[in-house]
This record gives structure tokens, sequence and C-alpha cells, in this order.
């Protein structure tokens, strides 16, 4: 893991120091709200329906074992005694008080944290493959890159103040767990003709009122290019996007109305009006960085553990958890130990502070002191030798946090909703509760195979609706809630936006209606077929049909 260095630790203290200051001035009301509104974002502090809400950075979702601890300490000291991961890998309290914030972001300072630009109109927190320099299939660990990033972009002079947010995503496998299609920036690592390792440079890509998939900039970039040339596509970006409206101004409404190859041309023209930058990747200064990123001392073990095998035989619930929540790692003898924070009934990606503690123990013990955060908000052990997995689910069982749902029906993507949101629209939070317990049998869940449900409480789409197998999107009609199902989404790298199949719902209808488009999948899907493979094959008529012949 990166660690801070002396910059980084005075730069985090000063800023805790400079926000003490404005929240003193805020409570003695020498700042009225509007005042302290620009302050408290730029600090990652939102005014929610009933209370402030912090918004931690978590960096490409990567935490230390201590980082944990600290974030469980700060939910029981200063919380309601747990903390929400988001789909952006990083983690929200959603009731602290406002005097008590200066307190808590100096604790954060304490283990190499903070929340600033998780808000605002700059380059937020740089996500990736939540099993960055572990998966079997990866091309290059891209988390030194992510740091890179994060270096390059905080309070970069001519990038604070863009004409909206902006999102960053970046993969090194061929398979996209990082969702790279649908950011604003995606980097996607591929090896050109002669072998050598670059990044796929995508743009325009994003959810929300306009869902759109990324158009390719660049094929291949050599890496010590890639600063340069994402400074082009920030510059240009920069000079054109649109600042009198904010439904118009994300770069992929820029790129929709320049067009791709306009959009290209004058990155290339900015490119190469600039030079040679003095802002190249210079190999040593990311030999630096990629060295806090070694892997740990693996041991040296058969890929084959007897110890693991003989669980699994002996263990059917732990079999069952190994076959669907343990992942191939690429050194022998070790897996991927991948935690559902989706119990039936629970608000999907919370966590106590017992369950933090919980899980930092376990990677102290178990994983290299190291824990990652998804965007699917689940939590992941990286570095477990297999001989040591019985015991990892043995402890997580205990506490209940063995839910072997890891990318089926119940592993439901949530995001706050009216509940705590003061832009939703709807409630997200009891439609997924309604909908796991519909679905909470297991053996289920594994008949009907691969499946995502993602649910958003208003348009900006902060539950990913719009790329979920089956999405659902809260919306208001006159002062009711209803919800639109789409179908066909994805964000892998075979990424499509999910169509809408017509009117929409009840909460209290919603559960049935995934029944319906269940059981209709499963009476025309083909062998071996999954239900995207079914969706695209036949499309979403007899879907519509099933939902809405005898309405």
């Amino acid at each position: 893991m990166y660690r801070y260095d002396e910059f980084d630790h005075r730069f985090v203290r000063e800023r805790t120091t400079q926000f003490r200051d404005q929240v003193t001035r805020r409570l003695s009301g020498e700042l009225t709200e509007d005042e302290f509104k620009p302050l408290r974002l730029m600090n990652g502090v939102y005014l929610q329906l009933h209370a402030y809400m912090l918004r931690v950075a978590v960096p490409y979702g990567t935490l230390s074992a201590p980082q944990m601890r600290q974030l469980a300490m700060i939910a029981e000291r200063y919380d309601r005694g747990y903390g929400h991961f988001t789909t952006r890998q990083n983690i929200q309290y959603n009731w602290p008080a406002l005097k008590d914030l200066p307190d808590v972001l100096d604790h954060l300072a304490e283990v190499e944290m903070h929340a600033i630009q998780t808000s605002g109109n700059c380059i937020r927190n740089v996500t990736t493959d939540q099993w960055a320099g572990v998966a079997a299939d990866e091309i290059a660990d891209p988390r030194p890159i992510c740091e890179l990033l994060r270096q390059w972009s905080s309070l970069h002079p001519e990038f604070s103040f863009l004409p909206r947010k902006f999102k960053i995503a970046v993969t090194g496998a061929p398979q996209d767990r990082a969702a790279v299609a649908v950011h604003d920036i995606g980097l996607h690592m591929h090896r050109n003709a002669d072998g050598e390792a670059g990044w796929e440079v995508l743009a325009g890509g994003g959810q929300g009122r306009t869902p759109m998939i990324a158009v390719t900039v660049r094929d291949w970039l050599p890496e010590r290019e890639l600063l340069p040339y994402l400074e082009a596509v920030m510059r240009v970006y920069n000079l054109h996007g649109r600042r009198d409206n904010k439904y118009k101004a994300r770069i992929k409404i820029l790129i929709h109305e320049l067009g791709a190859e306009e959009f290209r041309r004058q990155v290339e023209e900015e490119f190469a009006r600039a030079g040679t930058p003095e802002v190249e990747v210079e190999q040593r200064e990311l030999a630096r960085i990629a060295a806090y990123f070694a892997p740990p001392a693996y041991e040296d073990l058969q890929d084959v553990s007897t110890e693991f095998e003989l669980a699994k035989n002996g263990n059917r619930d732990f079999a069952n958890w190994a076959k669907i929540n343990v992942a191939e790692h690429k050194a022998p003898g070790y897996a991927i130990v991948n935690i559902s924070l989706k119990p039936v009934d629970g608000i999907p990606g919370d966590a106590t502070t017992e369950e933090m503690n919980l899980v930092a123990d376990l990677s102290e013990r178990y994983s290299a002191n190291e824990i990652r955060i998804t965007h699917r908000q689940n939590l992941v052990l990286p570095y477990v030798r297999k001989r040591d997995l019985f015991a990892v689910w043995s402890a997580l069982n205990d506490a209940g946090l063995a839910i072997a749902n890891l990318g089926h029906l119940g592993d439901i993507i949530a995001c706050p909703g009216m509940d705590y949101c003061a832009l939703a629209t709807a409630r997200s939070i009891p439609i997924a509760q309604d909908i796991s317990r519909k679905f909470a049998d297991l053996k289920r869940q594994y008949d009907v195979g691969p499946l995502t449900i993602n649910i958003s409480g208003c348009i900006n789409a902060c539950g990913h609706h719009h790329v979920a197998h089956i999405g659902i999107l809260g919306v208001d009609k006159k002062g009711k809630e209803f919800y639109q199902i789409t179908l066909g989404g994805a964000s892998d790298e075979n990424a499509s936006i999910g169509k809408i199949l017509g009117p929409g719902f009840s909460g209290e209808e919603v559960p049935d209606a995934i029944e319906k488009i269940i059981e209709t999948y499963i009476a025309i899907r083909g062998e071996s077929e999954t239900f995207l493979q079914t969706y695209r094959r036949v499309g979403a008529d007899p879907f519509k049909e099933a939902l809405y012949a005898t309405a």
C-alpha cells in the first residue's frame, strides 16, 4: 500500500486545521449555510435529509487493517455504529454531528486518510478492479497508476473547478471489473502487436439522466505518455464543457455534441501542441510508487490444498461459499476472498463497527494486512492461503458475514435513496430488502445463476441501475413512489445500457415483477445460458409480455 510522504502529511493536517476554523465560524453564525457549503463540500461533507453526511476517500478501494479499525472507531464514536460502503469504493457516515467533523478528520489523518475531493466539480476518487494485483487474468497491477493519478489530480490548479464532477476508473485485466466504459475517463490495459503493455483511453461514459457508453479516444497509449495525454483530454473538456447548465456539463455531453471524431482530433491536437511535457510519466517516479505495491512475501505453496479440499468435502455450506465467493489468485496456493455485505433483509453496503473490526482482524491474520472495497459495495481479502479458507469462513460465518451470494440475486447494489439523500425521489433500501427476502433461498439463486440487480433512488443513478442486468429506478409521480425496470445493462468489457421495459410499478409490486422476469428467463433460457445472454438473444418482448400482458 502507498504510504504518505512528508508533503501528504502536512497537506492533510493543514486542511483539517482550516476546516476546524470554518466549522467554528459556521457554528457561531459567522458563516451562513450558503457561505459554508462550498467549504464543507471541499472536505466531503454533504447536507442530507436529516443530518450532515461525511464521505471518506479510500483511494482505489485499498485499506489496511489499522485504517479499517479507525473507520470502525469513527462509526462507533461519532455515528450510529455503522458505515456505508459506496459504489465509488469509499465509505460514508450518515449521522455525524457538525461539531465533531474536525475531530473525525483528525482521526482519519492519523491513519493517512482524508475526505478531500470526495465532492465538488473536481477529479474524484480514482477507482479500479477490486482484485488489482492478485487477479489471475491481470496483465499488470493498475494501482501504481491509480496512485499516480491521485497525486496528479489532488488540488490540480487547472482541474479543481471543472464544469462538473469527474470520475476515472482503471483496470489492468482483460475482464473489466472496474466499469471503465461508464466513467468520464476509463483506462483499460492492453498489449500491442509487439506485446508491450499500454492503455486504451476511453472518455465520455457515464450514467445519470443521460446514460452513455464511453468512446475510445486512443486504442493504445504507452504508459510514459499517459499523464500528458490525460491532461490533453481534460483541457479540451475544461475549455468546452458547459458551465451554464449542470445537466449538460459532463464530458459525455460534450463528446456527444462535438462528435467522437472531432473530440479525438482536438485531444490529439492539444497533445501534440504541448510537445514534450514536464509531467511525462518518468519510470523512476512510477517505480518509486510501484515499490509500495510490491506483493507480500508469498509462501512457496502447491496450488492444491489438502486442508481446503477436505474442508469442502466435510461442509456443504463452506463448499458453496468457496464456489461462489472465492476467486482464483495469481499466486499458487492462494485465493481471493470476497465478503458479501448483502445479508437477507440487510442494507447493501452497510457494515457495523463489529463487522469492520472483524474484517480488520482477519486481514491482519490471514491477508497481509490488506482489505479492498468493491464498487458492488462488498469487501475483499486479497491474500488468503487456501489452507486458511475454512478458518476465515468460520469466523465470517459466526458473525453472519459468510453470505454466499456474490454475483447472484441477493448481491444487490442500492444507493441510500430517500431514507437519507436530499436528491432522491424514492426509497431504494426497502426495495432491496424486499427483493432479498423474496429470493432468500440460496439454492434458488444458484439455479438462476449469475445476475445483477441495481437500484437507484433517483435519476442521478448512484445505484448504477443503468448497467445492471435488472435495473430499478425510483421516480416520483404526483407524490407517489414508482419504480421503472430496465433490462440488459452491463458494466464489464461488453458494457451496455439497460432498456426501460415499460410503465413503472409501485414499491409493493416490484418483488413480484422481478419474480415474473426471473420465471420468464428460466422458461426460455438456453442450455448454460446466463440471464444477460438470454436477454441479448431474445430481446425485451418476452419479458414485457410477462409483465404487462394482463395489466
